[in-house]
């Protein structure tokens, strides 16, 4: 049992360190974050329809909620556009930071969807992640589109995240997702006829951006999906948000050290993202608390 803990506790810090490693390759492609979402979909797609049809996951017809799986779909084609793009006008490391927002988005977004008041400790540590992202935004003050750039991103995240939270209840979450996916490459293939992207140059991609962009279909998205249902199986709901955290302080130390110095930041950076990562462990504590004091109250 305790090698099973272990294994499954691997998975999930290896999971997080792929969604880290994801800024890294947004910042590795070159290819134009609309087109680099595209294949994202297009292959995670394929590669989670494989999945779920060679393991019997999916053993009824398509639920009733496509509709919405659809509309959530194109928010996390969004989210995913809006995060490549910060990362390209600004860096991994502003980027991640700033996405860590999405806890701050989650405490007002939660109440709405799930009926529920909002806990002013939550309000609380939020208040914390905007003291932290006011610190990032005075001291660097040249990223600033980035920086919007991926707020939006945190914002779209915490939406999509939301829903599914709803919608995992009641339905399969390998179909969910891959309905999801399905609908978002559905959705940005409309977006690229509109802007007249539709057309032969999507096929025509520097040679190294085809080998990174097969690297995020598959390990970042497919794979790091399908492990991430299993280990959650397993592992409490709060191990799983405090191993979560973890993403950006992964994704700045290997930016760090595959960039150099075009990721060093200023003291104001650090100071405000280690006051963003502290409310969001804050959070996840109170969260824990939380729950063990609804469980003996049922009790």
């Amino acid at each position: 049992m305790k090698q099973s803990r272990f294994g499954n506790l691997f998975l999930l810090h290896l999971i997080v360190f792929i969604f880290g490693f994801t800024g890294i390759l947004g910042r590795l492609i070159e290819t134009s974050s609309d087109i680099l979402v595209w294949w994202r979909m297009i292959i995670a797609s394929v590669a989670i329809a494989v999945f779920v049809y060679a393991t019997g996951k999916i053993k009824k017809n398509l639920s009733v909620n496509a509709l919405i799986y659809s509309m959530v779909g194109i928010i996390i084609a969004a989210h995913w556009v809006t995060f490549f793009e910060a990362i390209k006008q600004s860096n991994v490391s502003v980027t991640l930071a700033c996405l860590s927002a999405s806890s701050l988005f989650t405490a007002i977004l939660e109440p709405i969807f799930f009926k529920r008041r909002v806990d002013k400790y939550e309000l609380f540590f939020g208040s914390l992640v905007v003291s932290g992202l006011l610190l990032i935004f005075s001291f660097e003050t040249e990223y600033k589109l980035g920086i919007i750039l991926a707020l939006t991103a945190a914002l779209l995240a915490s939406l999509f995240t939301t829903i599914n939270g709803k919608l995992i209840q009641k339905d399969n979450p390998y179909r969910i997702s891959l309905v999801e996916m399905m609908a978002g490459a559905l959705g940005i293939t409309v977006w690229l006829f509109i802007q007249g992207k539709l057309n032969v140059s999507l096929f025509q991609l520097p040679p190294m951006d085809w080998f990174w962009i097969a690297i995020l279909g598959t390990v970042a998205t497919a794979f790091a999906f399908v492990v991430s249902v299993k280990v959650m199986e397993e592992i409490s709901p709060f191990t799983v948000s405090l191993t979560v955290n973890l993403e950006p302080v992964y994704g700045i130390i290997l930016a760090f050290f595959i960039f150099g110095s075009s990721e060093k930041m200023t003291w104001g950076f650090y100071a405000g993202t280690v006051l963003i990562l502290a409310a969001l462990y804050l959070n996840a504590l109170h969260r824990k608390g939380k729950l063990k004091r609804q469980k003996q109250l049922i009790i």
